[in-house]
């Protein structure tokens, strides 16, 4: 590790390596920080090097390009790396807010290349390392749109419907084996740039939030991945969804005049 000493033997991710996708901003990088906290030796992938190798720096772990839509770039990182204990799936986003009717296919194709196929390419990749880790964890950040519909979000929707199953399938498929499928699903999360690169204009992605005094930031949800990967390895999280206490449900948010 570069950047920081080595933690604690004693911490819970001690003498473990973490893989985080989408670690250069929001939850990605929340989670690459909170982890590393917790003593594992994490690895951060995602496309924009400079702000991946600026927070590599500070927390003390090991940058890497990747564009998880890429096979070549996740043949090449996956080569990088001599273990793999835990991997974050985090990797992902929403890329418009358009009716059915209107669908723009490009923010669809781009909806579930990143969403879908590249948590596919990485855990394809990678499951050999996470066997042969003897206490592996894939770990698959979704969200509340991936159990319910609402009007206005149907690509992202249907790309995170498609990571809810993803999960549940791969959970099935490896019961046998020494390897946890954790599935995190936050609702509102407030980051830099989740609402900006779905409705695409600031005045827009800061009147999702409006009026609502406490929705989650990335750091909540980083919380509940590292409990989650810090349970004793018996110990499956299926599911835990997570929403600020304004959000009832998808379609019920509180919001003060």
């Amino acid at each position: 590790m570069s950047g920081s000493s080595r933690p604690p033997a004693d911490l819970p991710g001690s003498g473990r390596t973490a893989v985080v996708t989408g670690a250069s901003s929001g939850i990605g990088a929340a989670t690459a920080e909170r982890l590393t906290a917790e003593g594992f030796d994490v690895v951060l992938g995602a496309r924009r090097l400079d702000r991946l190798t600026a927070l590599a720096e500070r927390i003390g772990g090991r940058a890497l390009p990747l564009d998880v839509t890429d096979p070549a770039s996740v043949e090449e990182f996956v080569a990088a790396l001599d273990r793999v204990d835990v991997l974050v799936n985090n990797a992902g986003g929403a890329f418009d807010a358009k009716p059915v009717a209107d669908a723009d296919l490009d923010s669809w194709q781009r909806a579930f290349d990143v969403n879908v196929l590249g948590a596919v390419r990485l855990t394809k990749a990678l499951l050999p390392a996470l066997r042969a880790s003897g206490a592996g964890d894939v770990l698959f950040v979704g969200s509340t749109a991936g159990m319910v519909s609402y009007e206005g979000g149907a690509s992202y929707t249907a790309a995170k419907h498609g990571v809810h199953t993803l999960a549940g399938t791969l959970r099935l498929e490896l019961v046998a084996e020494p390897i946890r499928v954790i599935e995190i699903a936050p609702g509102m999360v407030r980051t830099d740039e989740f609402a900006l690169n779905r409705t695409g204009s600031a005045e827009s992605a800061a009147a999702v939030y409006r009026g609502v005094r406490e929705p989650l930031v990335a750091e909540d949800v980083a919380d509940c991945i590292a409990w989650a990967l810090t349970r004793p390895h018996h110990v499956n999280v299926d599911l835990l969804v997570v929403r600020p206490r304004a959000q009832a449900a998808q379609h019920k948010v509180h919001r003060e005049e």
